[in-house]
């Protein structure tokens, strides 16, 4: 195994690093305290071909393995998890999804701008009544005609008061749990959807987080994506592919907390010298260092799975469990280096810790992790 890597996958790298350093970095606190970030970034992230990683240049991707995909998604963890999750929900589980399930007309449709950040996709899963029950949701889709109208409300749906289209799920039979369920690409102008922004929020305040309402929405047969009754298979596929992007953003938020934690301990003075020279802060230093490089070779093994065709899913879930846990350690190590300081948002590990404190709930919670890899080290499918 060969972990070092190529010029291609440096350069990404390279590429992404300076762009956290000049069009994040200088912004992070204001979009926080503003619970806003500035929706120009998106057409730079394109323009750079970070939302069309691993697609094929044929659709307007920018091409590349699933390792500089997550070369990309860590350094953008390190700047800000806001604009991280744009690329992760967007790219990550839109267009890729779209990419592998689409007709041609509607590849042909989505994923030149998708990909070029002309428009923006979101994730409709997640509903009031069911987070990790994402099986029985209630939102339905009933054939009328060439149509289909829905009605429904999903929640905590990530870029969605931004995106330009919805990849929702919905019920459109009456069979009990996920075999009812089907997807579907719904412009968001699309009359009778309505969306709100959920302000508040512990972390992530950036980020355009969004309730959906769905009255009476009429979408052609052709919105369908894949085929009817397919929907959850589809969803599972996606969280999969996206539980290694929260990795890797994870990743890169426990690094921004090892960087602001070994700097500040350089230049904090306490009893006459830095309080670098003192071992219970290499401790809580050396802590964050374990958990940065496992998570990160745990989140590169998903990636070389990926890219060669093997069985990834199991892999996923476990690196996403480490990495998310990890940066709530690696952030709360980070604070209790910073002393009270770190308790004021002029400082990077406040935010560190409020944003790595969602990873471990959204695109599966750690609890959900832990069945799966259960499941899977057992051969036990269902309770």
């Amino acid at each position: 195994m060969n972990l070092e890597l190529s010029e291609e996958q440096a350069a990404v790298q390279q590429l992404a690093e300076e762009f956290v350093e000049r069009e994040i970095t200088p912004h992070v606190i204001e979009w926080d305290r503003a619970e806003n970030v500035d929706k120009s970034i998106v057409k730079k992230l394109g323009a750079l071909g970070f939302l069309g990683l691993t697609v094929d240049e044929e659709y307007g991707g920018s091409g590349g393995d699933h390792l500089a995909y997550c070369l990309v998604t860590e350094e953008l963890g390190r700047g800000d998890s806001s604009v991280r999750g744009i690329v992760s929900v967007s790219l990550g589980l839109v267009t890729k999804t779209i990419a592998s399930w689409g007709s041609e007309e509607q590849k042909r449709a989505w994923l030149p701008r998708l990909t070029s950040g002309d428009v923006i996709g979101c994730f409709g899963l997640t509903e009031p009544g069911t987070g990790s029950d994402a099986g029985n949701l209630v939102t339905k889709a009933v054939r009328d005609g060439d149509d289909y109208v829905i009605d429904g409300t999903k929640m905590f749906i990530t870029n969605g008061t931004w995106a330009d289209v919805v990849l929702l799920f919905a019920r459109t039979n009456d069979t009990p749990g996920h075999r009812g369920v089907s997807a579907f690409l719904v412009p968001t102008d699309t009359p009778g959807l309505t969306r709100r922004t959920i302000h508040g929020k512990l972390g992530l305040r950036g980020q355009a987080t969004a309730e959906l309402v769905l009255e009476g929405v009429r979408v052609p047969a052709a919105a369908l994506l894949g085929p009817e009754g397919k929907g959850f298979s589809i969803a599972m596929s996606a969280l999969a592919k996206g539980r290694m992007s929260v990795a890797a953003g994870c990743v890169g938020i426990a690094q921004a907390a090892l960087d602001a934690a070994v700097k500040y301990a350089g230049e904090r003075e306490q009893f006459g010298r830095s309080i670098a020279h003192y071992q219970l802060v290499q401790e809580l230093i050396s802590d964050i260092s374990v958990d940065v490089d496992a998570a990160r070779l745990l989140t590169w093994r998903v990636a070389d799975l990926i890219d060669r065709g093997r069985d990834f899913a199991t892999a996923a879930s476990k690196a996403k469990l480490f990495a998310s846990e990890a940066a709530v350690r690696a952030a709360n190590n980070a604070l209790q280096v910073f002393g009270g300081y770190g308790y004021i948002d002029e400082y990077p590990v406040g935010k560190l810790l409020r944003d790595a404190r969602v990873m471990t709930l959204y695109e599966g919670t750690s609890q959900i992790q832990k069945l799966i890899i259960g499941r899977a080290e057992t051969g036990i499918s269902a309770f």
